[in-house]
């Protein structure tokens, strides 16, 4: 009975000391990361500690070290492909740094986030990389950064706060996809986003409190009034928080008597809803509905026809974000950084002229 609770019990750091010939001090030094020790001495305890299959106490070891070596991340829908694509990212850069990752979800809800930061915390991670859900809001990130915790946002710029932040121009981008369907002919053009306000309705930016999905708002009406387009506000939806959702909003779009000839999607997900509904409803794209997505999902290059995008660096968002944050957790000291990284339009099929246009050809 004896032998056999000895082969189930974890192996501790006095089994590795014994097994070393050393003291516990020194093993602790050496499978902690912490304090000098000869070359020797070190690889004759990991070898032990590998022999013996020792697995460390991480609570314990960040109660003598006062490091975790976890880092904690909250992103704002772990459904969304683009965040699990961003923390594919980060995942990678914090295993080659030998980090762990604890991962945390908001739902775009500041109450969740605020949450999720606490219980990261709690947890005694070293650092953390946030996906703002607002802007309005931001006393418990303050808080982060006041008690000299490293910060980083991903995605979304806080300009009130000065933490390594990496993003992409979302304005430009927007701008940039907008005008390609302008170019096109189109003058009914919608944007539809998972951001939401009082029942649902768009009345101005002062509303929207994400920044990336305000910048893209922007961006998108800047094109239509540039292009003479009358009230384009109205084509602006909002809510679109869920696949029930979306549906719900497309169906109401495209049932208008002016319904858009063109649709600018926030993301792929809502994408993927709208383009379902479009085929439901017996339309065509493009040539009833000319249909452009961020997010280069896979579903969008092996439909018929093959979706218009907006490619976005998310991969790299993510490894460069935990890639600051790991700098700044290595003790580096230099000025905030605000990495904007470049983003790409892959034209496919998705985009053509408004039907009105094609009539009168």
């Amino acid at each position: 009975m004896t032998k056999h609770a000895s082969h189930t019990r974890p192996t501790t750091v006095s089994d590795v000391a014994r097994a070393a010939k050393v003291s516990k001090a020194t093993a602790a030094r050496v499978l902690g990361g912490y304090g000098v020790v000869s070359d020797t001495i070190r690889a004759g305890v990991l070898a032990a500690a590998m022999a013996l299959d020792y697995r460390p106490n991480e609570l314990a070891r960040s109660m003598t070290t006062g490091k975790s070596g976890i880092i904690g991340v909250v992103v704002g829908d772990i459904e969304n492909p683009f965040f699990g694509l961003a923390v594919r990212g980060i995942s990678d850069a914090a295993r080659a740094a030998g980090f762990n990752v604890i991962l945390a979800n908001s739902g775009e809800k500041i109450e969740a986030e605020k949450a999720a930061v606490k219980l990261l915390i709690g947890k005694r991670v070293d650092g953390l990389i946030v996906t703002p859900s607002e802007s309005r809001d931001i006393s418990h990130l303050r808080d982060i950064h006041r008690s000299g915790r490293p910060l980083a946002l991903l995605d979304r710029a806080l300009p009130d706060l000065d933490v390594d932040t990496v993003t992409v121009d979302d304005r430009d981008i927007a701008m940039r996809a907008t005008r390609i369907l302008a170019n096109a002919g189109h003058r009914r053009i919608a944007y539809v986003t998972a951001v939401d306000a009082q029942r649902h309705q768009y009345r101005d930016l002062g509303q929207i409190y994400t920044s990336s999905v305000r910048e893209r708002i922007d961006g998108f009406l800047t094109v239509c009034r540039d292009a003479g387009i009358d009230g384009p506000e109205r084509y602006v939806r909002l809510g679109a928080t869920s696949p029930e959702q979306t549906r719900s909003v497309a169906e109401t779009l495209l049932s208008e008597t002016d319904r858009p000839t063109a649709i600018l999607a926030s993301d792929s997900l809502i994408a993927l809803e709208i383009f379902k509904i479009i085929r439901q409803r017996g339309l065509r794209v493009p040539d009833d509905v000319s249909l452009i997505t961020f997010h280069d999902a896979d579903w969008t290059s092996v439909t018929t026809p093959p979706i218009t995008v907006i490619d976005q660096p998310v991969y790299a968002l993510g490894k460069s974000v935990a890639e600051l944050l790991i700098r700044r957790l290595e003790g580096e000291t230099r000025p905030s950084e605000r990495l904007v990284l470049p983003t790409a339009i892959i034209e496919r099929g998705s985009v053509g002229p408004p039907p009105t246009t094609k009539a009168n050809v």
